[in-house]
């Protein structure tokens, strides 16, 4: 079965991989991109989309929405140009000499009405804020969609902005809570599990050798320098939001357990965006607190197979 996904990201390399691997991937409709501040500013994320869509032939009519600018916090973004280059497609500057068609935020409204009796997955791979702000001022709007897949947090292992945070929940702690106060049907993939799934240079190079994701190679190239300059150990890059996007459509690939979360929102100190799963059974039951499920873990052999399945359009042997 197809599933109608509305997708908010800010669009960097692993978002781009994200968008490549649904357009490939036959069982996945995107109904809609919410273009988010995080990675790049939100003028460079609807660039990248629609660079994006040009390239790759999406199917007309896709909107593409004007999501957050900045986050609940009031604070100004920090971008990530030595990571994803400084546009956000690495060495590539997208063309901008062409009419964008931009959506209004409400028209997220009208795709949650449209859909809601198809069953509308939202797919989370940037900053929350978009997200949060639906809960704030359409609550009951939001009970209509079946799932949201959400990629951020890290629990019990390290984070990627600070010893304890991941970028997207630490970029917008208020904004996390929000979304897993009200949302129902939630599931964290974290840095827990997207920190392995590693795609290597000898995965980009059989990729591209099948000659179907154009960008592919150069982009991977700047994504994993920068990994494997940081952490020499390395043995490629990890792909972060095309694994949240897999966990849609592949949930034998994870390993999942379920407990309340949140997330630290004070603003200052060490802890910001830490992300707390309430693990003593004992508390979960005395206080009756909603249960998020959340990605511990990936058996990367999955990962392997369905990855380079749905990149090269060809099952592997």
């Amino acid at each position: 079965m197809v599933k109608k996904v509305l997708l908010f990201g800010d669009i960097g390399i692993d978002d781009t991989v994200a968008l490549i691997y649904a357009r490939l991937n036959q069982e996945i409709e995107i109904v809609g991109l919410v273009a988010d501040y995080g990675n790049v500013s939100r003028e460079d994320a609807v660039s990248n989309i629609y660079y994006v869509m040009r390239l790759f032939n999406f199917p007309q009519g896709i909107p593409v929405i004007l999501g957050a600018e900045v986050p609940l916090t009031g604070e100004q973004p920090t971008y990530y140009p030595e990571i994803h280059g400084e546009r956000g497609l690495g060495p590539i500057i997208p063309n901008d000499d062409h009419e964008l068609k931009i959506e209004n935020f409400f028209e997220i409204v009208n795709i949650i009405e449209r859909y809601k009796n198809d069953e509308l997955t939202i797919v989370n791979i940037g900053r929350l804020t978009s997200l949060a702000t639906m809960f704030i001022l359409y609550k009951e709007l939001m009970k209509h969609v079946k799932e949201f897949y959400i990629m951020g947090g890290a629990f019990w292992v390290p984070g990627n902005v600070t010893t304890v945070a991941e970028a997207n929940f630490h970029g917008d702690p208020f904004a996390v809570n929000i979304v897993l106060t009200y949302a129902k049907n939630v599931t964290i993939i974290p840095l827990n599990a997207t920190q392995k799934a590693i795609v290597t240079p000898g995965m980009v190079d059989y990729i591209d050798s099948f000659g179907q994701t154009k960008i592919l190679k150069p982009l991977m190239e700047y994504y994993t320098r920068f990994y494997q300059e940081r952490d020499p150990s390395l043995l490629g890059s990890p792909m972060h939001d095309a694994l949240t996007l897999m966990a849609i459509m592949e949930p034998d690939m994870f390993i999942y357990e379920s407990y309340p979360v949140t997330v630290v929102d004070k603003l200052e100190g060490p802890a910001r965006g830490q992300s707390i799963a309430e693990t003593r059974p004992y508390e979960s039951i005395n206080n009756g607190e909603k249960k998020h499920r959340i990605a511990f873990d990936i058996q990367y052999e999955k990962f392997f197979h369905h990855f380079l399945t749905i990149m090269t359009g060809q099952p592997l042997q």
